[in-house]
């Protein structure tokens, strides 16, 4: 019972110290810090945290070494230094504008896709895979692509005709493996 009754008469008083410091010294250390920061909403934070720790250090006020005003703008403004160096420590926080557009989506997807359709491709025949590579891949017309392969036109709309055919029957015969595997 000693014990709590003690301990409430030493927070009593450690809470009477901290009051007679910001009565005495709230607004020059509040002065300080807006003058630090630049901000008074961030020196306002910097006065309760150096308060904070004068509560948590009341030896370090009553031990007669230097003067107390002295001692809690030291910690006012090491307060301040440790909030600068750790904001300069991380990453600048970008808000979205028109000038900084949002990170556009994961490419994970793109990558997947290229990579069945390749493997897909694959499984043609290079009669068909040249002719879609020709048409799709190096955005070529029907006469071009004749052209370049040296086979009529016609053959390669029929190509291209059994090519695609060939390549949705490969990836509807995927989603139905897939939805086996999954179900």
């Amino acid at each position: 019972m000693a014990a709590l009754f003690s301990r409430k008469r030493e927070t009593a008083a450690d809470e009477a110290l901290i009051r007679s410091l910001y009565e005495e010294h709230g607004r020059a250390l509040l002065a300080y810090a807006t003058r630090l920061t630049g901000d008074r909403a961030a020196a306002e934070d910097v006065v309760q945290e150096t308060l904070v720790r004068a509560w948590r250090h009341p030896d370090a006020l009553v031990n007669g070494k230097g003067s107390v005003r002295g001692w809690l703008l030291t910690v006012a403004r090491n307060i301040v230094t440790d909030r600068v160096r750790a904001k300069a420590a991380r990453p600048q926080e970008v808000a979205e504008s028109p000038a900084t557009p949002p990170i556009q989506r994961d490419h994970a997807d793109q990558v997947v896709d290229s990579v069945v359709v390749l493997e897909a491709l694959d499984r043609l025949s290079s009669d068909h895979r040249d002719v879609l590579m020709e048409i799709y891949f190096r955005g070529r017309s029907v006469t071009e692509a004749a052209e370049a392969l040296g086979v009529p036109p016609g053959t390669v709309k029929s190509r291209s005709y059994y090519a695609l055919r060939a390549l949705r029957e490969t990836f509807v015969g995927q989603q139905v493996a897939l939805k086996g595997v999954a179900g």
